[in-house]
């Protein structure tokens, strides 16, 4: 009330309230400092944003592999057998023409899933390191590759 006693006895006008001052909004400089903070901010959390993310895919394979390695184990209680090569991983989900003792499925939800990075899990039976063997290509998807190829594998930890 005492600030529209003064505004009245001053004489200023609705007209004067609202005209521009000159003061409003960002200089070009004040926007230019503002970007320049958050592109060194995000410099700085990237890596380490990517990292955790590569190392949580490398986790999923890893927890994907001992859930088949489970249903590997159910499948031998019943068949006496580990699935051959070619019958694959698919058939902890799809009974296999030569088998009598299926009780399948063996995985939850009907399918083989593929690895974090989308490639289908590669298995092996009978394996170079044990009975069978599955490993994930990784992120290059190829065998032989260098980096994060058959990263994930049944046989190391």
């Amino acid at each position: 009330m005492a600030l529209l006693t003064k505004l009245a006895k001053s004489r200023v006008t609705r007209r004067d309230l609202l005209a521009p001052s000159g003061e409003e909004g960002f200089t070009l400089i004040e926007i230019l400092v503002v970007i320049a903070i958050i592109g060194l901010v995000v410099s700085l959390v990237g890596p380490r944003v990517l990292t955790y993310l590569s190392d949580s895919k490398m986790k999923a394979a890893r927890i994907q592999i001992d859930g088949f390695t489970a249903a590997l184990d159910l499948f031998y209680l019943d068949n006496s057998r580990y699935p051959t090569t070619s019958e694959g991983l698919p058939a902890l989900v799809q009974k296999p023409n030569n088998t009598v003792a299926w009780n399948g499925p063996y995985l939850k939800g009907g399918i083989v899933p593929n690895d974090p990075w989308g490639n289908a899990y590669v298995y092996r039976s009978p394996g170079e390191h044990g009975q069978y063997d599955i490993y994930s290509l990784g992120a290059e998807g190829r065998e032989g590759g260098t980096g994060t190829a058959a990263i994930i594998t049944s046989w190391q930890r």
